[in-house]
């Protein structure tokens, strides 16, 4: 089914931050996100207050995102929402106000897979930003999932390696935290890495077989690298931040290259695309962009805004849901945990 007056209004509201967006077909026309800075307070999110949050800045956040755009709400077409996966309370305001919305205006109702929607969010029309072609290989790297993902269509993706313990994400945040740096701490281990030297400390790297990812070893040779350094340095942090967070960045982004090297090897297909929180890190970024020259791959790197969770990556899966006809019924229940 081919639409070209597709009106799409997305709710995403896994975590902690509310979200929503239009989408004319497969164009953002509006895409607006509240955040919610008191979690920074408690090192983490605290699952109850992103509930509560949500309840309080939907409705602005929704009203924002219609107003941007342009449009009324009886100009759409249908309401796509984040099913899963994500913290319950927060999916459950979403999902709740979507079906109510969906039922006033009697329009479609569609359930979108976060993680499909990270990877998916390339296929948004952004000028001077390709599309990947069909089969392609996603690296979906967030606070809660590392994947490496064989995207044979829109929605014919096979998981072909994962992490078996903690996401890339909280690698970087647990990291920042070792070092006394605020929550959220991924972004500044990749701010000050940008002054540091990556090669000033070596940290071993795990040793897991096939395309499987672990975390959790390194996390900790980091403690107890800053605190046999601490011992004998009580001030060794404040002296080599930069080259502390070049170095923990550097080994992280070799753990990644190393599967995705291997991904290439095994299934032929050298088109890499990556999504998730982690997907802004600059040393990803960069490196991933470097490959295309260093082993011939063809890679995609997301919009900025379109990395972090947002709404307009669930919009454009709620388009080609639109275009087939996968629609839900307002019996459609939210899942912590969700089948890729």
């Amino acid at each position: 089914m081919q639409n070209s007056e597709v009106f799409i209004l997305a709710i995403e509201s896994s975590c902690d931050d509310t979200a929503a967006a239009v989408l004319h077909n497969d164009k953002v026309l509006s895409n607006v996100v509240a955040n919610q800075l008191i979690h920074n307070q408690y090192g983490g999110v605290v699952p109850e207050l992103a509930s509560r949050a949500h309840q309080q800045n939907i409705v602005p956040v929704i009203d924002a995102a219609l107003k941007k755009a342009n449009i009324t709400k009886e100009q759409l077409s249908a309401i796509a929402f984040t099913q899963g996966p994500g913290l319950m309370g927060s999916l459950l305001v979403g999902s709740s106000f979507a079906k109510s919305l969906s039922l006033a205006l009697e329009i479609p109702l569609i359930a979108v897979n976060h993680m499909q929607a990270h990877i998916l969010a390339h296929f948004i029309d952004e000028e001077g930003f390709d599309k990947p072609t069909f089969p392609f290989i996603a690296l979906t790297i967030s606070g809660g999932h590392t994947q490496i993902v064989k995207v044979n269509d829109f929605f014919d993706m096979e998981i072909i390696g994962e992490t078996t313990d903690d996401a890339v994400g909280e690698a970087f945040d647990k990291s920042a935290k070792i070092l006394g740096l605020p929550y959220p701490g991924g972004p500044l281990i990749d701010k000050y890495a940008k002054e540091g030297n990556p090669k000033a400390f070596t940290f071993t790297k795990p040793k897991v077989p096939g395309l499987d990812f672990s975390f959790s070893g390194l996390k900790t040779a980091i403690l107890y690298f800053i605190q046999k350094n601490k011992l004998e340095n009580p001030n060794f942090i404040e002296e080599h931040r930069d080259d502390i967070c070049a170095s923990i960045q550097d080994t992280i982004i070799e753990i990644l290259m190393d599967k995705l090297k291997l991904a290439v090897k095994e299934t032929g297909i050298k088109q890499i695309a990556i999504g998730g929180g982690v997907s802004a890190n600059s040393g990803i970024r960069n490196t991933l962009k470097e490959a295309e020259t260093k082993y011939g791959w063809k890679t995609f790197v997301p919009k900025f805004e379109y990395t972090t969770d947002n709404a307009a990556m669930i919009g454009i899966v709620g388009y080609q849901k639109f275009l087939s006809q996968n629609f839900e019924t307002s019996a459609v229940v939210s899942k912590a945990r969700i089948q890729f």
